[in-house]
């Protein structure tokens, strides 16, 4: 089920969207105004940004900041009332993956919210549906295997959660991936287990992926947000 962030002060408008998401099977998690919009965007995962640009708070050009400045790569659709070609501008130019002006039409907003999940699909998706093979450095991991080779020979073994937050990692490469995001998405939602977690398999994961995992060049820190992976030859996203 894709997760979708809505951003709406309109209280009738809000309800009306998150009924029409909720019935084409996306989970909605509706908010009022930009401070909240801004928490739940960079703390928790989400598959695409319905996002107004009148807030109060905050405003929506500076939540999309926000989401941008922190290097997540989640599409966020914009709503405004504005129809100043200049307001359309700004809001690309500060990250937005498109603007609906109001008034719109359901079908229309739907059907531009299944877009930006097709054309985001692959940052977007699970870590399951990630690529199975790729490098890093002289060694090969084979998430489908469960295996690290270096001239085609074994010698490493991955487990199921290490290989989760590897194929993670490697679907936003070059990105920072906010702790919370891998529990998310590798652990799930229901599993009791905190960010901490996390940093115990990436000492475990730098251990065997990294030449002086203490001085690491693929798995990278990212202070008080989570890790980024960084690979030598960046493959085609075609």
């Amino acid at each position: 089920m894709k997760r979708l962030l809505l951003v709406e002060d309109d209280r009738a408008l809000r309800e009306g969207l998150r009924d029409a998401f909720t019935d084409e099977g996306y989970d909605v998690s509706p908010v009022a105004d930009g401070n909240a919009a801004r928490e739940l965007a960079l703390t928790r995962h989400f598959d695409v940004v319905v996002l107004d640009v009148m807030l109060p708070g905050r405003s929506g050009y500076e939540v999309l900041r926000a989401i941008r400045e922190a290097r997540l790569a989640t599409p966020v659709l914009l709503l405004t009332a504005k129809t100043d070609e200049a307001d359309k501008v700004l809001g690309l130019d500060l990250g937005a993956d498109d603007h609906l002006g109001k008034p719109f039409g359901m079908r229309e907003l739907i059907a531009r919210v299944r877009a930006l999940l097709r054309r985001h699909g692959r940052d977007t998706r699970s870590p399951q549906a990630a690529q199975q093979v790729f490098r890093l450095g002289r060694r090969e991991i084979d998430l489908g295997a469960f295996e690290i080779r270096v001239d085609g020979q074994r010698i490493e073994s991955l487990s199921k959660k290490e290989a989760g937050m590897l194929a993670l990692l490697f679907a936003e490469r070059g990105l920072a991936v906010r702790r919370e995001r891998i529990l998310d998405l590798v652990w799930g939602s229901d599993a009791y287990v905190g960010p901490r977690a996390v940093d115990t398999h990436m000492v475990n994961l730098r251990t065997k992926l990294e030449d002086d995992s203490r001085r690491p060049q693929h798995l990278l820190t990212v202070h008080g947000v989570g890790y980024r992976l960084v690979v030598d030859a960046e493959p085609e996203r075609g």
